[in-house]
């Protein structure tokens, strides 16, 4: 089924948003709400290249692990971690123990703590004006050419594992793109507790 499908509480969602309950609550509150601080964009970076290759469930499952593990993803913080740090997360059954991908998180703090301009500043200023409404998923594109641009950026400043359908994975959940379906009764609706930034 690729249009929206309608939950036990009688909300209509994205049909990869409705179960289990991980993912209604990041589908619900989460994604596509804008996010415009340094440390919840450092986040969302570091979990989609986590997730690379694997499942989001898994990453959602395990993301109170990597905030614990990367020092609430202060990107200060992060940049100096060195070998002991890396030894240690290696250890951490509460993450996903992938030696490049947490090099590359280290690596990623770093190149946020060296930034000219801040990194809400470089994320948004790639955001797209807005595109035709998703009636499917089928409608939805794995990349776009604004995440392609942000992808070759951020890469230009030093990033890691942030190719194009990850940089446009991170304009999803960031908010600059809103890619709940037509239907989808998320879309349009006020961010929870009235935050718009959540």
């Amino acid at each position: 089924m690729t249009g929206p499908v309608t939950g036990d509480d009688g909300h209509p969602r994205c049909p990869w948003g409705d179960a289990p309950p991980d993912y209604r609550d990041y589908h619900d509150t989460e994604w596509g709400r804008p996010v415009t601080d340094t440390r919840g964009l450092f986040e969302r970076i570091s979990l989609e290249a986590f997730q690379s290759g694997l499942s989001w469930l898994t990453i959602l499952r395990k993301r109170e692990g990597f905030r614990a593990g990367f020092a609430g993803f202060d990107p200060a913080v992060v940049a100096t971690y060195g070998p002991r740090e890396v030894e240690r997360l290696l250890a951490d059954a509460a993450i996903v123990r992938n030696r490049a991908k947490i090099e590359a998180t280290i690596a990623n703090a770093r190149a946020v703590v060296e930034l000219t301009l801040p990194l809400p500043d470089l994320v948004w200023g790639f955001a797209p004006v807005p595109s035709p409404v998703p009636q499917r998923l089928a409608d939805v594109p794995a990349s776009t050419p604004e995440s392609t641009a942000l992808s070759r950026e951020l890469r230009r400043c030093g990033f890691r594992f942030v190719g194009p359908t990850t940089a446009y994975a991170l304009m999803q959940a960031a908010g600059l793109v809103d890619d709940h379906l037509a239907d989808c009764w998320v879309r349009g609706s006020p961010a929870p507790g009235g935050d718009p930034t959540r």
